[in-house]
């Protein structure tokens, strides 16, 4: 073998390799298909928070005081079928507490409020069982998926149970309103759903061996960092669940004070004392705001570790996540701040969903990173 001199000019060949890249493979087929029947179902998931939203902010849940979950489709057609309808919801004490004397035709209004929330809710059952007898019958669902899309509509049918048993906490002897703990449970689960939507959405978005690989570039510890997020993020969401359930944000309306004082008057003054934490419209809405604090600083200290990342994807998607943080702590105060009219409670319950998702999205990039090279690097 000869010798290779002392001093030599180094070739191409043999400088080191350039800082390791993930390449981005897109789906095709049926795997493509798939994703964008679940981008119609998260779309309707959000139409339908969003119309849950407007139910509660105008008295409506309440004014169908029975569940038939096919015969409930058809709405009262005769002047008879509207007078039964109404006489039964001349019986619970939300109208004769609340609305005692309502006209027929204000009645009509909330009816077709609460109708519409449960058509949603069939139509979304319906567009799930479709799409998924379409897949599954012609074999094109992929391996390892059959059980999340079937966990999809398991979901979809308890929510719809949780829903009546929401409804049926209202319908009680003294009761002018839904329990707010079941509230939360029903809100809480319909984002479970989304968030489980959007994730199989984002994994869908990329082939199964474009994922294997993007996974050995795993940004571990940004990762572990926004599960923790996503957790108090959903804490946070339960939390304005029962705030919004006792029309707590209602209450006080300085900030950062309440009632001029750091803690509100009279927090515990209800008995017994388990009773404060979801009754007490002080202590929950205190709750709220100090979780809201903490989440908000969880949230800059998340960011600062990923925004360290050597891929301009996950850094890209932690500032997005930091801005609808920083959006949605704002618009909170605002709201409160105007006793929480119903345009500005129902922005603050949408931008708590577009929360939701770029937490989702900056954890999935920091597990999946996207493209782009190391630091400094272009995007692929």
């Amino acid at each position: 073998m000869a010798r290779r001199p002392i001093f030599e000019e180094v070739t191409d060949s043999a400088r080191p390799a350039e800082a390791p890249r993930v390449t981005i493979e897109r789906p095709a087929g049926a795997r493509r298909a798939i994703r964008v029947w679940l981008m119609v179902l998260f779309a309707l998931v959000v139409a339908i928070i969003a119309v849950g939203g407007l139910t509660r902010l105008t008295g409506s849940g309440l004014s169908i005081t029975d569940w038939r979950p096919i015969s409930g489709a058809i709405p009262p057609l005769t002047a008879a079928d509207w007078a039964r309808e109404f006489d039964a919801y001349r019986q619970i004490d939300q109208y004769r507490l609340l609305n005692e004397g309502m006209s027929l035709r204000e009645f009509q209004v909330i009816f077709w409020w609460e109708w519409g929330h449960r058509q949603l809710g069939r139509l979304i059952g319906l567009v799930w069982a479709a799409g998924f007898l379409w897949f599954w019958l012609r074999g094109q669902i992929p391996p390892g998926w059959t059980g999340r899309l079937l966990g999809l509509g398991a979901l979809g049918g308890l929510q719809g149970a949780i829903g009546w048993w929401m409804v049926a906490s209202g319908l009680g002897e003294g009761m002018v309103a839904v329990a707010s703990y079941r509230l939360a449970v029903h809100l809480g689960l319909a984002f479970v759903i989304l968030g489980l939507i959007a994730w199989y959405v984002m994994r869908l978005g990329r082939s199964q061996a474009a994922l294997l690989q993007a996974g050995r570039a795993r940004e571990g510890r940004a990762f572990r960092m926004s599960t923790g997020l996503m957790h108090f993020a959903f804490l946070q969401i339960l939390l304005g669940a029962l705030v919004a359930g006792i029309d707590a944000g209602r209450g006080y309306t300085d900030w950062p004070l309440m009632a001029g004082g750091i803690f509100p008057p009279g927090m515990f003054e209800l008995e017994p004392v388990w009773r404060n934490f979801f009754e007490n419209d002080g202590l929950v809405q205190f709750i709220h705001r100090v979780s809201g604090y903490l989440l908000a600083i969880f949230a800059v200290v998340v960011w600062m570790r990923a925004r360290r990342s050597g891929f301009a994807s996950v850094r890209g998607a932690f500032h997005l996540m930091l801005a609808a943080m920083a959006a949605q702590i704002v618009l909170g105060i605002v709201t409160v701040l105007y006793a929480a009219p119903w345009p500005l409670a129902i922005a603050h319950q949408f931008l708590a969903v577009v929360l939701w998702v770029t937490i989702l999205r900056a954890r999935f990039l920091a597990g999946y990173p996207e493209g782009g090279t190391i630091r400094g690097g272009r995007a692929a």
